[in-house]
């Protein structure tokens, strides 16, 4: 008996140290396959891959909490703050599961990048860009951050409208990959600016609004949204510059300009009080009213509602349908629909982006995205 008392936890022990070299080796190789990721994983997943490689290696936070204004090192403490008392052990584990995970997705993607979708167009990262059966199709890709629009994401959706205006295409349309249309402004695109560069941030960030508003008063062809699933904020704005708009019953519209200190764009200020009547408009835009796909097609934000379990169906067959009619006919209308508004479009347009740029710039606004990103941290 003493004998077997003596061997037993012996044998636990080295079991548990071989287990632990096992976790310790894969940790290690984590790391190195972590760095053969070609795709940026987006400031989520990076921040997890910090907290857990930081449980992983020093054990539970200790580090002194950062300032309210320093974004990026707020973030990460609380991430890493947010595993609490998870053991290095598990930390490891949880670091390598994701990492490989990570990986296989990437190699999932790459093989299905092998063979690309018919007319599918070069040269873009966070859309999918085709041009079958005289359709344009601008989709959204960035399904795992709910197709949140970062600068990149403008700058390609403005390219990406640039070629759609000039090409043989008869009509465009915009969608979503995914459960959501898009979320909107990716709000990463506050974080990442230290105090000294939030002027800069704010003037460059409504150029480049300006700018991505202005091709959607400009695009020449008719433009059409397909909103597969929830829209907030820039991409329920500019809808009201979309010819038609075609909705899932499962989407929903949002535009939380006073919850994030912000005020409206996308030409909304003019456009929804006359689509919608100014009281309705003031309850989406002042006061943070989310519509179902039922209530904007009754106010005339939304053409036509489909059930979800047809919606694709329903909707690219009548697309098709529009995209065999005569384009310069459909162009030459579509001019004399719009030409009487275009000036008094681009002049709000302008006005909203100053008004944003001193928007941006208050502490209103600093306090409001904080306290978004705080609220996002405890959930």
């Amino acid at each position: 008996r003493p004998t077997q008392a003596v061997c037993v936890p012996a044998i636990h022990l080295h079991m548990t140290a071989a287990i632990m070299q096992v976790s310790q080796k894969d940790f290690q190789k984590a790391q190195e396959q972590l760095k053969l990721l070609k795709k940026d994983p987006g400031n989520e997943t990076k921040l997890k891959l910090y907290a857990l490689f930081k449980q992983a290696t020093e054990g539970p936070c200790n580090a002194p909490k950062p300032g309210m204004l320093d974004f990026v090192k707020k973030a990460k403490w609380d991430a890493w703050n947010s595993l609490g008392n998870l053991s290095q052990d598990d930390a490891r584990q949880k670091y390598t599961d994701l990492v490989s995970s990570l990986i296989s997705a990437e190699s999932a993607s790459q093989k299905k990048e092998a063979s690309p979708e018919e007319g599918r167009h070069d040269g873009y990262e966070t859309l999918i860009v085709t041009t079958k059966n005289n359709i344009t199709k601008i989709m959204f890709n960035r399904p795992d951050r709910k197709n949140a629009i970062n600068h990149q994401m403008y700058r390609e959706i403005i390219k990406a409208l640039e070629e759609a205006g000039k090409n043989d295409s008869t009509i465009a349309v915009i969608t979503g990959n995914g459960d959501y249309y898009s979320s909107g402004n990716d709000l990463n695109n506050f974080t990442n600016v230290q105090p000294g560069e939030m002027e800069k941030m704010a003037k460059d960030g409504a150029v480049l609004l300006k700018e991505f508003v202005g091709h959607f008063i400009d695009f020449p062809k008719p433009l059409i949204a397909v909103v597969n699933g929830p829209a907030i904020g820039i991409c329920v704005t500019v809808l009201g510059l979309c010819d038609l708009v075609y909705a899932s019953d499962r989407a929903t519209f949002h535009s939380p300009f006073s919850q994030l200190g912000q005020s409206p764009e996308g030409c909304s200020s003019y456009l929804f009080p006359k689509m919608m009547g100014l009281a309705k408009a003031s309850e989406m835009l002042l006061f943070n009213k989310k519509l179902t796909a039922a209530e904007a097609c009754a106010q005339g934000l939304v053409t036509e509602v489909f059930p979800d379990s047809s919606f694709q169906k329903e909707v690219w067959a009548r697309l098709e349908a529009y995209a065999s009619l005569p384009k310069n006919s459909l162009a030459v209308s579509k001019q004399l629909l719009r030409s009487m508004e275009k000036e008094k479009l681009h002049a709000v347009n302008s006005r909203e982006c100053e008004v944003l740029t001193e928007r941006w710039l208050s502490d209103e606004c600093v306090n409001a995205i904080v306290s978004f990103f705080q609220k996002k941290s405890k959930l």
